[in-house]
C-alpha cells in the first residue's frame, strides 16, 4: 500500500493487480472496530521503535534514516485515522529499545547498529504474519479483510525497504531512502 503514489499505468508494484478506489466502509462491525484498534496499536509501536532508535543510535545514517520510517508511521496512521475515522495517539516516550529486542527475540545491542536493523525487520516481518493470517480469517467483504491485507501489504513493503537499507549499510553503499 503507498496511498498517495502515482504507479505506472495504475499497476500495483508488488502483485500487478490493477488498483481500485474502495468505497466508503461500514464502522459499525465490532469486529471491523477491533482491528482497527489492532492496527493502531501495532503502527504506534512501529512508530514508537523508529523514534527510539532514532534518538539512541550512534550512526548518524541510521538516526536519519529511523527518523524517516517514523516518519512513513506517521503518514500511514494519518491515512487509516481519516479512512476509518478514527483518532490517533500519541506513541509512548517510555517505549524500550531492550524490550522491543525481547519480542523481536533478538539481542540489543544498542552500540551496534546492525542490531537496530535485525529488530527493525523482525519485528516489520512479524507484523506481516500477524496481519496476513488475520486477512486470511477474515471474511473475504469484510472491514477487516481489507485493512490487514492493506497493512501486511504495507508492512511488507517496510521489510525490503529495511532489508534493501541494510545490505547497503553492510555494503558501506549509501541508503536509497
Amino acid at each position: 500500500m503507498s496511498e498517495g503514489f502515482a504507479f505506472p499505468y495504475g499497476m500495483c508494484p508488488y502483485c500487478n493487480g490493477r488498483l481500485e478506489v474502495l468505497g466508503d466502509r461500514d464502522l459499525e462491525d465490532e469486529a471491523a472496530l477491533a482491528a482497527i484498534r489492532t492496527a493502531f496499536e501495532i503502527e504506534l509501536g512501529g512508530q514508537a521503535f523508529y523514534l527510539r532508535a532514532s534518538q539512541e543510535s550512534q550512526d548518524p545514517m541510521l538516526k536519519e534514516l529511523f527518523g524517516r520510517f517514523a516518519e512513513m508511521e506517521t503518514e500511514h496512521m494519518d491515512t487509516l485515522a481519516k479512512r476509518y475515522h478514527a483518532q490517533v495517539t500519541a506513541p509512548s516516550k517510555d517505549f524500550s529499545l531492550d524490550r522491543a529486542a525481547i519480542y523481536a527475540g533478538l539481542e540489543n545491542k544498542p552500540n551496534d547498529p546492525s542490531s537496530l536493523f535485525r529488530i527493525a525487520i523482525a519485528f516489520e516481518e512479524r507484523a506481516v504474519a500477524y496481519f496476513s493470517e488475520r486477512s486470511e480469517q477474515a471474511g473475504a467483504d469484510s472491514v477487516e479483510h481489507q485493512l490487514y491485507k492493506e497493512l501486511a501489504a504495507e508492512e511488507r513493503e517496510h521489510v525490503a525497504l529495511l532489508t534493501t537499507e541494510f545490505a547497503r549499510w553492510q555494503a558501506g553503499k549509501p541508503g536509497l531512502l
